[in-house]
């Protein structure tokens, strides 16, 4: 029987326990978001150490979690680790791919103490092809350029290709996370088999390339940078206003600008980019925008921080929230997405520091005494 270690139940997840053993972004945040709807995540950091996550990253990404050390060089940490395992549904890790290997915890060994556990691993290059990559060190950037999302980023040559921010790809690859093993979830609930998830980054950057690769197979074309104008859109991108920037993605056709600019109809492209950015020129964003929305034009504002702190919208709809973190207080973040009707998400507490919940965890969920807890801290196993 799931006995709850997190003091209330809710959300969609709820009665869910995932083990989290991840370092960075794309597999600590899938399970970030994972607890913040409801499921019970316990997270594995190496004891003092943690991970170097930043203090603000930390605090937003890193709510609702249960925070536990556990030092997986030992022996004494292995099977602690193990144990874990045997009381939880899923496992998300990242890692080289061999890590868990070497410690004698490969997913033969935990599949068999745990037969209904959903194993997520993530790594740069996947666990398995050509040995001259797997196993290689890799972060969102080099994901990015082997995957293909780099070289249709920014602007034509001679200039360089972009890299999407902030770490555009981590994030994705924590929707495939999540997808993916509640998916496996639903599988293992329904037959009681768990199995592994192999998430390679570069292959979810390759994955959201549309149609690149069968335009490429099918007729050889190879898709070029195009900067901030969509291809095939001669007034879709950025264009400056008197006081920032907005985007204009008027799918609709040209006579909808001409209208809301004053332009005359009919006027070639070029004349046209013209008199749009010569009429965007004098005016600011705002009007801009209210004008070429009125027109049934789809366009928004560049926005920064401040922009969106203070946007009606956002507030209306309770993007922003405040919650209490250890290491930086009183702090306001984005809270729940995305916002469920009938289970919704909650932050019942904020970021933790290392090793915050070793008791709770290893007492009432392992049932170790407090001699034995002891024990372990003085060894550097906890």
């Amino acid at each position: 029987m799931f006995k709850p270690l997190i003091p209330e139940s809710f959300g969609p997840l709820q009665g869910v326990r995932v083990i989290s053993s991840g370092v960075f972004i794309a597999q600590p945040f899938a399970a970030g978001l994972a607890a913040e709807l409801g499921a019970e995540v316990i997270h594995v950091e190496r004891p003092k150490v943690g991970d170097g996550y930043p203090a603000t990253r930390k605090a937003q990404e890193r709510r609702n979690l249960l925070c536990v050390s556990l030092n997986l060089d030992q022996r004494a940490g292995r099977d602690l680790f193990l144990r874990l395992l045997a009381t939880a549904e899923m496992w998300f890790e990242s890692s080289k791919p061999g890590t868990y290997q070497r410690f004698g915890l490969d997913d033969d060994t935990v599949l068999k103490a745990n037969p209904r556990l959903v194993i997520v691993h993530v790594s740069g290059f996947g666990q398995s092809g050509d040995p001259a990559y797997v196993g290689l060190a890799s972060y969102d950037p080099i994901g990015q350029a082997f995957g293909g999302l780099m070289a249709q980023n920014g602007f034509p040559d001679p200039a360089a290709p972009v890299l999407l921010q902030p770490a555009t790809l981590s994030y994705l690859t924590s929707s495939f996370i999540m997808w993916s093993s509640l998916a496996a979830l639903l599988h293992a609930r329904a037959t009681g088999q768990g199995q592994s998830i192999d998430i390679a980054m570069y292959e979810v950057a390759h994955k959201v390339l549309g149609g690149t690769m069968v335009e490429y197979f099918r007729q050889g074309h190879v898709r070029s940078r195009t900067g901030n104008r969509a291809p095939g859109e001669a007034f879709a991108g950025a264009f400056r206003c008197a006081d920032g920037w907005i985007v204009i993605a008027p799918l609709e056709d040209t006579g909808r600008i001409e209208t809301a600019i004053g332009a005359a109809k009919g006027a070639a492209s070029a004349d046209l980019s013209a008199a749009l950015q010569a009429w965007l020129a004098t005016r600011p964003c705002a009007q801009a925008v209210r004008t070429l929305t009125g027109a049934g034009i789809a366009c928004s504002k560049v926005m920064a921080p401040g922009d969106m702190a203070a946007d009606a919208h956002y507030q209306e709809r309770g993007v922003h929230i405040q919650w209490d973190d250890e290491q930086l207080g009183r702090v306001r973040g984005v809270g729940i997405v995305p916002k469920f009707s009938a289970t919704p998400g909650k932050i019942w507490r904020g970021a933790v520091g290392v090793g915050r919940d070793n008791e709770i965890v290893y007492r009432e969920l392992l049932g170790l005494s407090a001699e034995e807890l002891a024990a372990l801290a003085g060894e550097g196993t906890i």
